[in-house]
């Protein structure tokens, strides 16, 4: 608590709380799903779906830079570069599975 400044959490936001994440969760997993629902070709869609996700990767990069204080553009690239290389690395890891 003295280290990191944190204040207790109030037990009373739990349930709004976990509300707000599973509501971020289900809006950030339908982004790369969405164009599979509207386009029928699969390569198209996988190229619509990797292009769809890094946008959305870096406007939500740039609102929690802007919202946390930090350097907004720098927010939004490495939380597109991050996200880039975590997805990479499970279609990786599919395909060596596979």
């Amino acid at each position: 608590r003295f280290e990191l400044g944190l204040e207790k959490p109030d037990p009373k936001r739990a349930l709004h709380s976990a509300f707000t994440i599973a509501t971020a969760y289900i809006i950030g997993g339908l982004f790369p799903l969405i164009p599979y629902m509207f386009i029928s070709r699969t390569t198209d869609a996988v190229f619509a779906s990797v292009v769809l996700t890094l946008v959305a990767l870096l406007v939500f990069g740039y609102a929690k830079g802007h919202f946390t204080g930090n350097k907004p553009l720098r927010s939004a690239l490495q939380t597109t570069l991050i996200g880039a290389v975590a997805s990479a690395a499970a279609f990786g890891m599919a395909k060596a599975v596979q």
